[in-house]
């Protein structure tokens, strides 16, 4: 039996504020983001104006200090936003999560001057980014990073290839995970910040994705990339325990992320099972059908209980890995089996394409696989209980 001293998370905030906060993204996604995600799935698009809307809403950097440009909330803020957004459409709020992960890199480990130089433009969505670590053989394994920066002068030159980055087909700015001591593993990597328009760099296609399709992924190439000393993020050979730091947060924005698209799952689900009708009554009086959605309502509050727990730990300065990735394989998990129970419930009109329940399914797949597969997760989970 544990000797662990009790902790129940709390909110750290007054309610109304983070009623508010919720409202305000529901809101935004109900009028500006839900009508259009249908189009920006065929298109594949980068919304641009949304972004810019979603700026000027302060929807940017949540947990980022108002000091340097952010809102000044905490890791609940930022899930009850994420879950928010993504019922509107997934790929919309993947863009707040990125933005979220390089400020918080930028405000933990960035320099004044580098604060100066790109906070501001990333919260204001005039510049884009990208936060690149994986690689053809540097996926789950973050140790197997090729990419390479060699001291040339005071400056550094960066060689190799990142594939599958989210926004690499339009991004302004890379934060790039390379090696800089060969020799000493995870403890031989730094961080550099990278203008993606420089000499030396190039970007293949614009990949074809299953799902979350307008948020965009594909890979970026360093040609003996010039750098100055000014680009290194934090300490030299510090690099993968900062890019691993933020994860955390990161499977918390996921975790909410995958709630979002349940949840808008569920919604559609109740709503066609009550109007639908066979064999003389609403397809919604069959016990099986509404033993489905029963099921859905349940894992969905339980993922959200679980997220929003994950989010409370962090807030009081708890260690939270355990509960960062419970949260985001279970929520993760939850989308997949519970969107799949709506297309279940729709029918064949659930596998038609131009139906809410078919995107909404294909959206959920990727939350079992970035930010750490759920595979990971439940190594993470193990590791951090046999630790205990």
């Amino acid at each position: 039996m544990s000797d662990a001293p009790f902790f129940l998370p709390v909110p750290k905030l007054p309610a109304d504020i983070y009623e508010q906060i919720r409202d305000t993204a529901r809101r935004f996604a109900e009028e500006k983001i839900r009508p259009r995600a249908g189009e920006l799935d065929e298109t594949e698009a980068f919304p641009a104006d949304i972004y810019d809307e979603m700026a000027a809403l302060g929807l940017f950097g949540i947990t980022v200090p108002e000091e340097h440009g952010g809102a000044g909330l905490d890791a609940l803020s930022y899930a009850l936003v994420m879950e928010e957004l993504s019922r509107g459409y997934a790929s919309v709020a993947d863009q707040c999560g990125l933005i979220e992960l390089i400020g918080t890199l930028l405000t933990s480990h960035g320099t004044e001057a580098q604060r100066a130089a790109w906070l501001g433009d990333v919260l204001a969505a005039r510049k884009r980014v990208a936060y690149c670590i994986t690689e053809a053989e540097a996926g789950t394994d973050v140790s197997g990073v090729r990419t390479t920066a060699v001291k040339d002068g005071d400056g550094w030159s960066l060689s190799g290839s990142k594939i599958w980055i989210h926004n690499a087909p339009v991004a302004d700015v890379g934060f790039v995970l390379a090696r800089t001591d060969p020799a000493a593993g995870n403890r031989g990597m730094s961080i550099f910040i990278v203008d993606l328009h420089a000499k030396g760099v190039s970007r293949g296609k614009k990949e074809q994705k299953m799902g979350q399709r307008a948020s965009q992924v594909g890979a970026l190439h360093f040609d003996n990339v010039a750098l100055g000393a000014d680009a290194l993020l934090g300490p030299m050979n510090r690099g993968f325990h900062i890019m691993m730091s933020v994860l955390d947060k990161g499977r918390i924005g996921i975790g909410a992320l995958a709630v979002g698209i349940a949840q808008a799952g569920l919604e559609a689900a109740v709503d066609y099972a009550k109007t639908r009708k066979q064999f003389g009554k609403a397809i919604a009086e069959n016990q099986g059908l509404a033993w489905l959605m029963a099921d859905m309502k349940k894992d969905i509050t339980a993922a959200r209980a679980l997220v929003h727990r994950a989010a409370m730990t962090m807030d009081h300065g708890r260690p939270a890995t355990m509960d960062c990735s419970i949260a985001k394989c279970f929520a993760g998990d939850a989308a997949v089996q519970h969107t799949a129970n709506a297309v279940q419930i729709f029918g064949g009109s659930g596998y038609i394409r131009g139906f809410e329940v078919e995107r909404l399914y294909r959206d959920a797949k990727i939350t079992q696989i970035y930010e750490g597969t759920n595979q990971i997760q439940r190594t993470i989970i193990a590791r951090e209980l046999l630790k205990a």
